[in-house]
């Protein structure tokens, strides 16, 4: 299990969300110094696709949630501390069942 941070300090946070899935994903950017970006968000009950353009590694904050990668039929379920990773040019499903998912997603690099 992964240890989450709790605060990122000396960033600059955008404040126009993105907005997916009429309101049901919801995320801000943090952009880093170091030119690094992460997006910080809410996954409301439902079943949800997301396309990748760079290799991202999702770290849940708070709740649960079920996973299928693109190309793959095993459904992986991960809770508070958990991540899944996803390849760049990929995709993949999470479902939420119920209450709400908080995640970090990492921008990794290529």
């Amino acid at each position: 299990m992964a240890s989450l941070p709790t605060q990122f300090a000396g960033v600059t946070v955008v404040t126009k969300a993105n907005v997916y899935f009429d309101g049901k994903v919801v995320s801000h950017a943090v952009l880093f110094a170091d030119g690094s970006k992460k997006t910080l968000g809410l996954i409301y009950p439902g079943s949800y696709h997301f396309g990748t353009d760079a290799p991202e590694r999702m770290e849940i904050v708070a709740g649960a949630c079920k996973v299928t990668l693109d190309g793959q039929s095993d459904v992986n379920a991960y809770a508070t501390g958990a991540f899944f990773d996803v390849a760049g040019k990929a995709g993949f499903t999470i479902e939420v069942d119920g209450g709400i998912c908080e995640y970090i997603c990492s921008f990794l690099p290529a």
